[in-house]
């Protein structure tokens, strides 16, 4: 069952994103550093990825069609819903879009948290350069992107460069705090594409983190390959780390991780896919 929506680029002076998303493969779920307690919570959020799935699948729709219902010819780079989706009291955002035309990729999910969500004692990294950054209640920080085919699947998780969403810029070690306070907990603009999305930064946790520690030594080697260039703001770094998924891969990972668990615990490599410095000039 396709999107049904029809998509179209509209005519636009707002800079067109061309960096591409570099493939990867699945990551994998191993032994060392995922306790019981977050394998049971990841279980937890497949089960709820797949009851949502499963209720929209039974009405012949999905994931991405509720976002876009109701707003006519799909425009790429313009948010789905307008607005994007908000909750005001865990203060986590997510909305939807395209633009990158990357086969398989109908388009992707942006998630945030926005500073009344966050934990205590987080603070964007130091900054000296001129573009001026969100500050205050508005000083949100980009968590994890999704990408989605066009039958509305999860395929793919990525990070951006500062730019792109045009956020404040936290450490990886303070995204990951944050991680544990994406949710939306409303019905707009639908009640299971809302629980499923904060279930997916669940079920992924593990792969989210290796990906946030990847886009910070992607921006870290990029700023050394290019002195003197301001790197939050460099539009030859767009995708920062970028991992392919599955989720019948992750449903047999963890499975085969859960009966094997150790009470130590256990940890998750994965085929991170960061950009190579010396690609631009």
């Amino acid at each position: 069952m396709g999107l049904g929506a029809e998509r179209r680029t509209r005519p636009s002076t707002e800079q067109h994103l061309t960096s591409e998303r570099a493939a990867g493969a699945p990551a994998a779920l191993a032994r060392d550093g995922l306790s019981r307690a977050r394998l049971d919570d990841m279980a937890a959020a497949g089960r709820e990825i797949t009851e949502c799935m499963h209720v929209l699948e039974k009405a012949e729709l999905n994931l991405v069609g509720e976002v876009l219902r109701g707003h006519g010819t799909f425009y790429e780079h313009e948010h789905y819903p307008p607005q994007d989706v908000y909750d005001h009291e865990t203060h986590a955002q997510y909305y939807y879009h395209a633009h990158r035309g990357l086969a398989g990729e109908h388009g992707h999910f942006h998630t945030f948290v926005r500073a009344a969500g966050m934990p205590e004692g987080v603070a964007p990294v130091p900054y000296a350069h001129a573009e001026a950054w969100p500050r205050g209640e508005e000083a949100l920080a980009h968590l994890v992107g999704i990408s989605m085919d066009p039958y509305g699947r999860p395929v793919g998780l990525f990070t951006v460069n500062r730019w792109v969403t045009a956020d404040a810029w936290y450490p990886a070690s303070d995204v990951i705090r944050m991680l544990d306070r994406f949710a939306i907990e409303h019905a707009y603009p639908s009640w299971p594409v809302n629980r499923w999305i904060s279930a997916m930064l669940r079920f992924f946790r593990p792969q989210i983190e290796v990906l946030l520690h990847a886009r910070d030594a992607s921006v870290a080697g990029w700023a050394a390959a290019h002195p003197g260039v301001d790197v939050f703001e460099d539009r030859a770094l767009e995708v920062t780390s970028a991992l392919a998924v599955t989720l019948e891969e992750q449903f047999r990972a963890l499975a085969a991780v859960r009966e094997e668990a150790p009470s130590p615990g256990m940890r998750a490599p994965a085929a991170i896919i960061i950009p190579d410095p010396g690609d631009h000039e």
